[in-house]
Formats: C-alpha cells, structure tokens, sequence
C-alpha cells in the first residue's frame, strides 16, 4: 500500500542530507522578515527584500509579500497571500496591530530603508488589492533606518531609529511631525541598531549602541533616565529586549567576535550585568525573547548556531544543528508560542518548533528512510528539559467530596518587579447548589432531635399546596398518635358520633310512632293459643320443633323465605347451624348492602380487597381498619394500594400511599414514590425523606426498642439522599441518615467515607468498619485472621486525638495543607494490613513539603497510596486508589498558598 506520507518523507530526507533539522515550513527568498500580531488569524509572516543581500541575478527590485503560516499543513511550503512591489529595499520590517483609525483589523506594516526611508503600508490592501497599500512614506532620518518597534500599549506609535543617534516617535494619526524621547544622548553621535518599548510601562523606551551602551528613555521627561553599559569589557551591541515579566530587566548582545555574550541587566543594579551568558564562540547577531514564557530567549551568532537559553539556570536548552550561514535575524511567533523563525544569509527563511517532533518520532522517520546513521543523528533534536510556560494550566478547578470547589489561577494583582516567583493561592470553596433542600434537611434533623414530630407534621399540613400532599400528612401525623385506627376512620369521612346522631335522627319518628300504639292498647283477657298439626308449612314447622330438627324448620322458613323466624331458629342451635343459615340467607337475599353483609358476616377481607370497586377504595379502607385484625390488617392495607396502583392509574396513585402510611409499610410507600417520579429532583427527594422519616419514628415509637431495617429501595433512596446533603456540605446530617445496621457496600462505603470527612469534629467517636477488603503484602496471615480480612470489616476503633508535639521554634506565617491522617511513603511496602487510619509507632522518614513543616509519621495501605513531591517550585499531589477507596485531607485553612 502506498504510504499517505511520501512527499514529506522526502521532504525530511532532504534536509538530513543537507546537515538540517526538522523544521515546520521554509522559504527561499533573501528578505528580512516580520510576524503579524498575536492577535492576527489566520498567522501571516511579511517579507521584503533585504537591503544587505543580492541573489544569484543580482536583481535591485524589491517586493514585500505576504505568507500564510498553515501549522497544521505537513507539507514545508508558505502559501503567499500578497505581493507588492516597492521602491526601496528593507534594513527592517515590523508588523504593528490596528490601534489606528487609518487602519483596519489586519493592521499595518512598517518598514526602514536607506537614506532615512521610513514607509507605511496597508496590510489589508496588500491581501485584498484594489486600493492603494501605501499609507505614508517619510524620509526624517539621516542613514539606513535599522531599528523599529511598535508600542505594545499604544499600536499607533512607532519608535524608528538610524544613523546619527536620531530616534523619532511616530504618531499613526499624525505623521506630519514626529516626536523625539529627547536630546542625543551620544557624543559623538552613532547608529542606533535596536530599540525596544518597555513590556510593563508604556512610556518608557530603550536604545542600543554599537558603543555598548543601552540608554533607556522616559516619554514623560522627555529625557534618558539611565545608560547601562559593561565598563570592564567593551562590547558592540547588536540586539536588545526587554523582559515581557519584570519591567527592570533588559538583555544586550554582542557582535564582537572577541566578546560574544549575552548580558541580563536588571536597571535596580545597574552597576554589572545580573548574569552573562556566553556558549556562543562568535559575535551574536540577533536575540528575542519569547513573551509566552519570560524564562526562554532565542539568540542566532556567526558560529552558525541558534541557542535556546533558560535565564533562570543559565543554561542552553535547545539547540539546532549547526546552520549553513549566518542568521542575523530569529523571532518568536507572536501567536503560537513554540514556532520561531530564523533569517540567515544564505537566502532562506526557515520556521522552527522549540516543542518539535518526539525524540521517538524522529527516530521512527529516520529509520523508514534508511537515514545512515551518522547523517541522522546529528538532525535530531532533543525536546526541552523543562515544559514552558505556555502549557501551564492558567487556573483549574476541581469539586471534591462534600461540596468542596478547589480551584487556582492567576494572581490578580501586578505581576510582581522581582525575579522571585509570586506566591499562587489555591482556593478551597464551599459550594451550595441547592439551598431549599439543605433547609429543609435542618428543619427535620432538628424535629428529630428535639422529638417534636407532631408540630413538624402540623406545620407541613399548613404549608401543603396540594389537597392530596395535605391528607397523606395528616394521616402521617396519625401514626404518632393514640388510637390512630379511629382517626383514621374519621380522616375517611366515618365517624361513629356521626352516625349515631344521624341514626337517632333517622329512627325518631319511628319510635314515637309505635310507643303510642302501644299506649292506646287496653288490656284484654288472653285466650289460649294452639299448635298447628296439619300437613301444611305451619304445621310441618311444628312437628319438626316438637322433634327438635331445627335444621329441618330452618330449611322451611328458608323456602318460604321467611328469613327472620330461619335466622331466630338458628340461633337456638349450634354456630355451624346459624353459619349455614347465613350462607344460605346470603345466598338468596339479594339487595345493595348483601356483599358488605357477607363480608362482615364471613370477615372475608380478602376478597373485599380483591373484589370491591375501586371507586369505594375509602370505604374498604375503612372496613380493614374496623374489623381487621393487627396480623393481618398490614397485608391488606398493601395489597388494597397494590390494588389502587395498578388498576386505578395515575389517579389513585397518591391514595395509595394512604394505605401504606396505615399499614406502616416504609418499603412500599418508597416504591410507589419512586414509580411515579419521572425525574427525581432533590427537593421531591427531601419530600419523600421526610415522610418515610416520621413514618419510620412512629413503627419504632409502636414497637418499642425494636427497630426494623430498611428494604432495597428504602436502602437505596437513604444513600442517595445522604450523597445529596454530602455533596451540599452537610457531612454530619447525611452521616446520621444513614441506616446503621446496613451492610450493603455502597452504605458501608459511604457512611466510611463520611466520616473521616469530617475531620475533627469526629475526634474522639468510634469509627466505622472499614468497608474495603484488604491484602496482605509481604506478611503471611492465620488463616482465620485471613478470612476475616477477605471479608472487609475490621473490628470498631475510635479516631485518635491527635498529641502534642514539640513544634519548631520558627514557623512560617502561612501553614500548607496537613493531611488528617498518616502519609504513606513509598519505602513502605511490606507494612502489615491493619487499617491505615490508626498510627501505629514505626520508622519515620522525612517528607519534605515546604519551608516550615515537620516530617510526619509514614505507613502504607495498598488500597490509597499518597506521594508528594515539590518539583520546580510546584507541588504535584498524586492519588493513586484501587476501587473506590478515597483519601480526604482536613486542612487548617481555606486558602493554601502553594510557592
């Protein structure tokens, strides 16, 4: 198969064999060069022909064209976007933004020639011609305009200097006069070859002189400030820069063969360099210094080579192979900080990445190529020891467990003037998202606490919004009560004064009525009265009562249907006569109140719930509470909203919860809560906690000491519930929700968790088991101890006090974070299985923090293992848990500040 990579597999070849690098992209032009600014996308890179060079034609035309930079194509080609011809050729081309009302966003170009040249050109007319690209054109100077910069404050003034000490501020707005920092400051008078504006303060300007001075310029005086030149060795300066970070700072560089160095002066002691880099064998000719990353500065000199330098350790950090010619000319990319581009005599334009391709990556190319190894070797180039600072994290946040924000970033304040890294605090927060249930969880603790569940229900009755969350609070509220069953009756609609007023009511008339026909009966002479004997019913029915078959007289009032004198006689016989005479009675009357006659008669309460309608859900409710018994009377209550659930719909669903609120079934009341949420919100959450908490305080108030544990689904709902206030921050309430005789891992986990969360303020209480199982490393275990610990629970210990220690006679006004518990070291691997949270005495070794902290004692859990290490002025904290094990820190304060 054809490789997707040929062309630059060649490409990379190629430059091996020529003794070069990898690089990004290359031009082959004699031109100096110029970056657009940061701000610019896409990135362009200006070139206009240099002053000092002539090619193979020996042509005196110039041009100033423009390339896009496309990092992300593989191929080394720039792709030009503009091309302009021009007058004059270039000692110096400069990019500047487009603070400027004359110019649009792609900003302007400025760009010094000979006899004092100075032009202005327009950076969208060169891309999109049509109009006139040339802004302005100004020959002030006297000699080759060599030095240009743009204020990095105000994008429309230029400071341009030449021969003859001459520097002059230009005004974009104003061309007409331009301004100068002051009087000349050389006597006698000579080229200016580098200027520089202040990264930090905006009117204040610097100079470079072959002579080896620096003089640095004050726009508000009018005047130079300071002049810092190296009085022991004389130097030809060539370059200069300022610090991006430290507004003191400035670094000059040599040209002379016999002093090639670097200088880093700090204008606070002026009297000698701060220190003076010297790896290059011969005159330096350029320098920058990368505005991403102050602690980098590039330099080029005649020894062929571009350095890489680190100011903070005075060192070369990366370093291209030796080059063909001279680069007189290296700058970093404004916008994408690794790339920089390099300008060397011979013709060539080449763009590098400080980051570049992987040692393994360069590896792997040459060796698809067959690259000898001689030749290779010296093109590969090594990555940076040290990760700059544009891929340091800017700030970062991070939530940790019980609602912590931990989050760092950028000092707000100034950056600070001194070489010292500034103090970076971290921020530990306390972040609440929902404030009604947090409320409402205190309000419930606190009627638990204080046992008042009657008023806590009482005001939940006056705040319900909804008929129905109203009567499932107040049948709650009966639980807690005396004599719930009667009061539940009435919470119904039955109550036994009513239907005693409303039956007296009912019968009254009656009553009269018949008391005055008695009253009107006048006594009379009673007559004998006589046994029927005949063959008719009558006399059947007392032949059958002389011979004592009662069954036989029942079974003939039955069939004439004289049901009273049938139910009389079947009384007077044993009860499985007067049950059959029921059966029989019930069988054959049929009315309206016959099925609830049955029912009552037979306390058949099963098939009332199986049978009635689902419209008289009330009234059966209201039968089990009078007649059922207390053993089966739960059973029923389930199985009548089971009932109501499934084949009454959404309607009946909340009623139903009134017969698990009557039977005490905690189990079923969550189901049914759980079926109907379509998503559980926090506060419905809360909602349901608080029911099946005061449904569950009033079964353990029925039945004593006794305590019955929660279900599946109740188990369930409780450790979502305490997730949901740990994660709010309030550790303690969700510790106390907890059920405590749970031995479901995700409770055992979390309840573990929870409480060495809590810090000190557990101090002193029996700690839970831990939940995790545990491996002996190193140790070989009885085999009952061994099983013990395969099954995870280790016996109760209390958290110890923590004990007083001698402290160090000096300590440092700001503390870092101390963990609340020992810190295991990485020598410690073979330290038996006993539970990390208890010390034990051992060995210690000393971990260094920061400045200021006293060794603690080690040991080692396989389960968390912890590392700290202070790297480069940070410190990196890496975690390292199998499962789910967790490790929580108290810390003595809110902010750490980490140096």
């Amino acid at each position: 198969m054809k490789s997707a990579f040929p062309r630059f597999l060649r490409q990379w070849f190629k430059h091996v064999t020529k003794g070069q690098t990898m690089k990004l992209k290359e031009l082959e032009k004699p031109a100096v060069q110029a970056w657009s600014p940061a701000k610019q996308y896409p990135v362009y890179l200006a070139t206009g022909t240099s002053a000092q060079q002539l090619d193979a034609s020996f042509s005196t035309n110039a041009t100033l064209e423009i390339f896009e930079v496309d990092f992300r194509d593989p191929s080394l080609d720039l792709k030009r976007k503009g091309i302009l011809s021009v007058s004059s050729r270039f000692h110096k081309l400069i990019w500047g933004s487009s603070s400027s009302g004359l110019l649009e966003n792609t900003g302007v170009i400025a760009g010094g020639g000979d006899s004092g040249m100075l032009t202005l050109y327009n950076v969208t007319h060169i891309l999109s011609p049509g109009k006139e690209p040339l802004i302005a054109q100004k020959q002030k100077h006297t000699g080759a305009v060599r030095a240009l910069d743009f204020n990095p404050f105000q994008g429309n003034l230029l400071a341009s200097g030449a021969s003859d000490s001459e520097i002059f501020i230009w005004d974009l707005n104003h061309l007409t006069v331009p301004m100068t920092p002051g009087s000349k400051s050389q006597n006698p008078p000579e080229d200016i070859k580098a200027l520089s504006w202040n990264r930090q303060v905006q009117h204040i300007l610097s100079s470079a002189h072959p002579s080896g001075k620096a003089v640095v310029w004050d726009l508000r005086k009018n005047e130079p400030i300071i002049k810092v030149s190296d009085h022991s060795s004389r130097m030809n300066c060539s370059g200069l820069a300022w610090n991006p970070d430290i507004a003191t700072q400035l670094v000059l560089c040599s040209e002379d063969d016999r002093l090639p160095v670097i200088q880093l002066w700090d204008l606070r002691f002026a009297s000698s360099p701060l220190k003076v880099l010297e790896s290059h064998s011969r005159g330096i000719l350029s320098v920058s210094w990368s505005q991403a990353d102050a602690e980098l500065l590039l330099s080029s000199a005649k020894d062929n080579q571009i350095f890489c330098w680190n100011l903070s350790s005075s060192e070369v950090v990366y370093k291209l192979p030796t080059q063909s010619s001279w680069c007189f000319d290296v700058q970093w990319c404004p916008r994408n900080p690794p790339a920089f581009s390099a300008v060397s005599f011979d013709g060539w334009i080449s763009l590098y990445s400080v980051m570049g391709r992987s040692w393994e990556a360069q590896q792997h190319m040459r060796q698809a190529d067959k690259v000898p190894e001689q030749v290779a070797q010296a093109s590969l180039i090594p990555p940076l020891k040290k990760p700059p600072k544009w891929m340091r994290r800017p700030a970062g946040v991070s939530f940790a467990f019980g609602g912590k924000l931990v989050t760092f970033g950028l000092p707000s304040i100034p950056v600070q003037q001194v070489p010292q890294p500034c103090p970076r605090p971290v921020f530990i927060s306390q972040v609440i998202t929902e404030s009604e249930f947090l409320t409402r969880s205190v309000v419930l603790q606190e009627a638990l606490g204080s046992g008042n569940l009657l008023n806590y229900c009482q005001s939940k009755i006056q705040q319900a919004s909804r008929p129905s969350e109203k009567t499932l609070w107040q049948f709650l509220k009966v639980t807690l009560e005396h004599d719930s069953r009667l009061k539940f009756l009435r919470l119904l609609g039955y109550s036994r004064d009513e239907l005693q007023k409303k039956a007296s009511r009912h019968t009254a008339k009656e009553a009269s009525a018949s008391s005055a026909f008695f009253d009107e009966l006048i006594p009379q002479n009673m007559t004998p009265w006589e046994i029927p004997t005949t063959e008719d019913t009558d006399g059947l029915l007392s032949q059958a009562l002389l011979l004592g078959e009662l069954r036989s007289a029942v079974e003939l009032c039955l069939k004439e249907e004289r049901f009273a004198d049938a139910i009389i006689l079947a009384q007077a016989g044993d009860a499985e006569l007067l049950k059959w005479t029921q059966e029989r009675y019930l069988a054959k009357r049929r009315t309206k109140t016959s099925s609830l006659l049955a029912c009552v008669v037979k306390k058949n309460w099963k098939d009332l719930v199986c049978a009635c309608s689902l419209k008289n859900w009330r009234e059966a409710l209201a039968l089990l509470l009078t007649y059922s018994g207390p053993e089966k009377f739960p059973e029923l209550c389930d199985m009548l909203g089971a009932r109501m659930e499934h084949e009454g719909g959404r309607e009946l669903t909340s009623e139903a919860r009134l017969c698990y609120v009557c039977s005490g079934s905690v189990e079923r009341l969550v189901e049914s809560w759980a079926d109907s949420q379509q998503a559980s919100s926090p506060v419905a959450l809360q909602e349901l906690m608080e029911q099946v908490t005061v449904l569950s305080r009033s079964l353990e108030l029925l039945q004593g000491s006794h305590k019955m544990s929660p279900g599946p689904a109740t188990t369930h709902r409780f450790t979502q519930y305490a997730s949901l206030l740990a994660a709010q921050g309030s550790l303690a309430i969700a510790m106390s929700v907890l059920p405590s005789d749970c031995t479901q891992p995700a409770v055992l986990q979390l309840k573990d968790r929870l409480f060495h969360a809590q810090g000190s303020t557990v101090l002193g209480r029996q700690a839970p088991a831990f939940p995790f199982p545990r491996v002996a490393v190193g140790a070989a275990l009885h085999p009952k101890e061994t099983s013990s610990h395969r099954m995870g629970f280790q016996p109760p210990r209390q958290v110890p006090a923590p004990s007083v220690r001698p402290r160090a006679a000096a300590q440092p006004s700001v503390m870092p974070f101390l963990p609340s518990h020992p810190i295991p070291s990485v020598g410690s691997w073979t330290q038996s299985s006993s539970d990390y949270r208890v010390p034990k005495p051992q060995a210690t070794l000393p971990v260094h923090f920061v400045p200021g902290v006293r060794p603690a004692s080690l040991s080692l859990s396989l389960s968390v293992y912890l590392h700290l290490s202070l790297i480069k002025g940070f410190v990196f904290l890496a975690i390292y848990q199998s499962s789910s094990v967790c490790l929580s820190f108290q810390f003595t304060s809110n902010i750490l500040r980490v140096k």
